[in-house]
């Protein structure tokens, strides 16, 4: 698949299955404009942005006309899967999955804002929980909506190798 073809294309996955990196890459081949939703998300002190607050947000990244999203967020998935013209699927194993947020909590990244710090806590417990329910809660919401939106082009990634090899094409 070319993905040079698409001009707006979210990513989605479970956490630490390579959506940001697999954003980035993609933004640098196709000079489109990459959001992280987590940027957008993320008030200080990890306070949440308030529902009706973060739907006009989704509402808004969505109306241009070029871009990558990358990110989950169930409640508002079904508005960035119906704009986009390619839907990403990283369906890693939750195991690569856990190990690598392990491997990289604490770490600056580019995915986050930067007032935001991460730490070994309860809520990193909860967070890892998220990652090993993720086949039960978000994963059906993705093959729900590739249901929904049979018509959208939809690419699932099962393995790390594959991701390479799409950014190799």
């Amino acid at each position: 698949m070319n993905i040079t073809n698409f001009k707006r294309i979210i990513i989605v996955g479970n956490s630490g299955s390579g959506k940001s990196y697999l954003g980035k890459k993609i933004a640098e081949i196709t000079d489109l404009p990459l959001i992280h939703l987590d940027n957008e998300f993320w008030k200080p002190n990890w306070v949440k942005t308030p529902r009706d607050e973060w739907i006009e947000i989704q509402k808004n990244l969505i109306k241009a006309e070029k871009w990558i999203i990358e990110g989950n967020y169930n409640s508002t998935m079904e508005l960035r899967f119906e704009a986009s013209d390619l839907v990403i699927f990283l369906d890693i194993n939750r195991i690569v999955c856990m190990v690598s947020a392990i491997k990289r909590h604490g770490k600056k990244r580019s995915d986050l804002p930067e007032y935001l710090e991460e730490k070994f806590s309860g809520e990193f417990f909860n967070f890892c929980k998220r990652i090993w329910s993720f086949n039960k809660t978000v994963r059906k919401t993705i093959i729900s909506l590739h249901g929904k939106y049979p018509e959208k082009p939809f690419l699932l990634i099962k393995k790390r190798s594959q991701l390479k090899l799409l950014l190799q094409s």
